[in-house]
């Protein structure tokens, strides 16, 4: 199988050749750990483990790296409002991420480089593009020349007429800018009282955040390699000063595709704290929301496309997923159930056609009947798995793949005579492979004892008389017996801790 994929630096796509037979290198920018992350984020998350898991179906092996930002301007503002270091403040969000990517089913990366950790690799960029004459020092900081470097805006499609030419007043020592104009920017940031600081043969200081992204990814996939992805919004200032100081210091081509996925729009809107329309996965959990309802949303649109997030079409990716999931139990079940059974059957066929002479046995007619049936399904099943496939491998058609996945789905519940229940379930899991819904965990839920069923209906009754002391105290028994009460719009609903 044979990936295309949309390569921002070409604007077309291309067919995936890796530098090396076999084995991709795939670095995506991973999370500033200033706060939680949001579901815009996670949906680049999200976006580049379809690509992982897709490449990997493909047959490919990868090497992911996915770094951590742990220095940058928000972290040290941050930080010092609370009154904690760098280190202190950052470790919970960091351990919050990993929590949210397991949640989401995101498989893990090969590497975790976090930027701290790297100071040295940073320094021996920019001594590089120093030596190169692409970088210069000012006011005890280093900065990026962008004039000297002809290929600079070549992803970002920039113009002429977006460099302002060489000034003081077009450096910028921010992390963040608008693309209205190509500034010289921040490789190093001199020291300032009260924010952390490294030496450097430049003086102390601290890198720049476009400065880690490169020594990271060099470091561990090389000077060349495959793929960078990530959000649109990353692709200009950072990706595009990625590329002017990975080139600039190596004089060597730095990445061969750059996949970009679209924003998440929330109502219509773009995310924004003043809007209070930012949603953390903890948000969309104390709604009652299991977190794969959301990835199943993501499926529902191409990544190259802004998708829309409402709470309703949250539901209704829930109630999907949901009757998904009951789906895939049940052939499990029957599954289990053919398999135990089927030497037995096996003999009843046989005993019958003993039992009749002379002519064709009806049993016999019966297999034989089975046998074409079975035929029929297995062309069925083989063409969905074929259109899978063209899907996936075209630049990652999740709508059309997870069209696929229903389209076994209404097969087996029309015509699930011709059909082995275990050959249905493997080939869902196969898909899974990619989609990455977590399938085969998938286990009949544990029903609460009568005890806890008759706690729960004695809350009930409490909360109608408003006894909230009451209700409190079982649900707090319940929670002690290991189970979690959700109050939905529906009625209360028991969820297994």
């Amino acid at each position: 199988m044979t990936i295309k994929l949309y390569n921002f630096l070409t604007r077309k796509k291309e067919n995936l050749k890796p530098l090396k037979k076999g084995v991709v290198g795939l670095y995506t920018c991973g999370p500033t750990v200033y706060s939680f992350a949001h579901i815009g984020n996670f949906r680049a998350y999200i976006f580049e483990d379809i690509l992982k898991r897709s490449l990997k179906y493909s047959g490919l092996k990868v090497k992911h790296v996915m770094n951590i930002t742990d220095v940058e301007d928000k972290i040290i503002k941050n930080a010092s409002v609370s009154g904690k270091t760098i280190f202190e403040f950052t470790k919970p969000y960091e351990v919050a991420f990993y929590n949210d990517l397991k949640k989401l089913n995101i498989e893990p990366a090969w590497k975790y480089p976090k930027a701290t950790d790297h100071i040295k690799e940073m320094i021996s960029v920019i001594k590089a593009l120093i030596k190169n004459k692409l970088a210069y020092k000012a006011d005890g900081s280093v900065y990026f020349d962008v004039s000297k470097f002809k290929k600079y805006g070549k992803l970002s499609r920039l113009r002429k007429s977006d460099f302002p030419g060489k000034s003081d007043f077009h450096r910028t020592d921010s992390d963040e800018y608008d693309k209205s104009s190509a500034q010289d920017f921040v490789l190093w940031k001199a020291k300032k009282g009260g924010e952390p600081s490294w030496p450097s043969p430049f003086g102390e200081g601290r890198p720049g955040w476009h400065i880690e992204c490169s020594a990271m990814s060099m470091k561990y996939l090389g000077k060349s390699f495959d793929i960078h992805a990530g959000g649109i919004d990353l692709l200009f200032p950072h990706h595009e000063n990625e590329i002017a100081q990975s080139e600039g210091a190596t004089k060597k081509r730095f990445v061969k595709y750059f996949i970009e996925g679209e924003h998440l729009l929330v109502d219509g809107k773009k995310m924004s704290k003043s809007l209070g329309n930012v949603f953390t996965l903890r948000d969309l959990e104390n709604k009652n929301f299991d977190p794969l309802a959301f990835r199943y949303l993501l499926l529902g649109a191409r990544y190259r496309t802004q998708l829309n997030f409402t709470l309703e079409s949250l539901k209704a990716a829930q109630i999907s997923l949901g009757r998904l999931q009951e789906f895939v139990l049940s052939l499990k079940l029957k599954s289990a159930g053919e398999r135990f059974s089927e030497m037995t059957k096996a003999q009843i066929l046989r005993g019958l056609a003993q039992s009749r002479h002379g002519g064709t046995s009806r049993a016999i007619l019966q297999q034989e009947n089975m046998r074409a049936g079975a035929k029929s399904g297995a062309k069925a099943l083989e063409s969905a798995s074929d259109n899978f496939q063209i899907a996936v491998s075209n630049d990652l058609d999740t709508p059309k793949a997870l069209a696929q996945v229903w389209g076994v789905v209404n097969e087996y519940n029309k015509n699930g005579k011709k059909y082995d229940a275990g050959e249905v379930l493997g080939l869902l899991l196969e898909f899974d492979r990619v989609l990455g819904l977590g399938l085969a965990d998938v286990r009949e839920p544990e029903k609460p004892s009568d005890e806890i069923s008759q706690f729960l209906k004695e809350r009930e009754e409490a909360r109608k008389v408003r006894d909230f002391t009451s209700a409190d105290l079982l649900r707090q028994k319940i929670y002690d017996l290991g189970w979690e009460i959700q109050d939905t719009p529906d009625g209360p609903r028991l969820k297994k801790i």
